[in-house]
């Protein structure tokens, strides 16, 4: 039996995220079903990280484990031979014995895009959060920087999801306007449910003139989710990239 690594793209909204669930179309359910055509196996494939419904990929990393002889390059054709246009193969390579997408993961970048201009675009529904008002980016950044570093971000995360641990690492934590478009890149060690949607639903309030900068850190300690701003469309969301070496590392 060998491993194999992909990086696979998909547009989440069709889906109930990347994990299969009982009555619901999910990414993974698709991959594994392609697999199965190409190989003739009912391998599992195990994603880096478990995407909640709406949500894409640009790079998400995934694995399986085959007794296929076919080179792990012809993977990528034979795969998306079979898949649903919304979802693609990137990428395929042999991957380390013993390699597993989830645990060997250092970190993770996601990227929300927000339209912040008044009026509605019909392109982007699904695509990107549409906030008419103006934004004070800067505020918004000087939040952003505050949240940097290794915190409990318990407030931040989704009711009920119970994780292991609530402490996570950011590593960067970036705002970029280009043009209509705000850019916000989030990189941490681990994320919780529903995580980065909290944090651009609060820096939104901040950039809105609705909270002060500094009130994120008392978000932080009193540890309560019903102090952050709201949970913001899964459809803005988007996983970028997975690494596999310490961050700053190189790739």
């Amino acid at each position: 039996m060998r491993t194999v690594k992909l990086v696979i793209s998909y547009v989440g909204t069709p889906y109930a995220g990347w994990q299969r669930q009982r009555g619901r179309r999910s990414v993974q359910e698709e991959v594994e079903g392609a697999l199965a055509r190409v190989t003739g196996e009912a391998a599992r494939v195990v994603a880096a990280g478990r995407t909640d419904a709406g949500v894409h990929a640009v790079g998400q990393v995934a694995h399986f484990r085959t007794a296929s002889p076919l080179p792990a390059e012809r993977f990528v054709p034979a795969l998306n031979h079979y898949l649903p246009p919304e979802v693609s193969v990137r990428s395929a390579e042999e991957a380390p014995e013993g390699f597993h997408a989830r645990r060997d993961a250092r970190w993770r970048a996601y990227r929300y895009v927000v339209w912040n201009r008044p009026g509605r675009n019909p392109f982007l529904v699904d695509r990107a959060l549409a906030w008419p008002g103006p934004l004070d980016v800067g505020r918004m950044q000087a939040a952003a920087d505050l949240l940097c570093g290794r915190h409990d971000f318990a407030a931040f995360c989704a009711t009920g999801s119970n994780p292991r641990s609530t402490w996570c690492t950011m590593y960067r934590f970036r705002l970029a306007q280009r043009g209509p478009f705000l850019l916000v890149d989030v990189v941490a060690d681990r994320f919780l449910r529903h995580m980065v949607r909290m944090l651009v639903g609060t820096l939104l309030e901040v950039g809105s003139g609705k909270r002060d900068p500094g009130e994120v850190q008392e978000v932080l300690a009193a540890r309560d989710s019903q102090r952050v701003g709201p949970v913001v469309a899964p459809g803005g969301l988007y996983l970028m990239r997975v690494g596999y070496t310490e961050w700053g590392a190189g790739p």
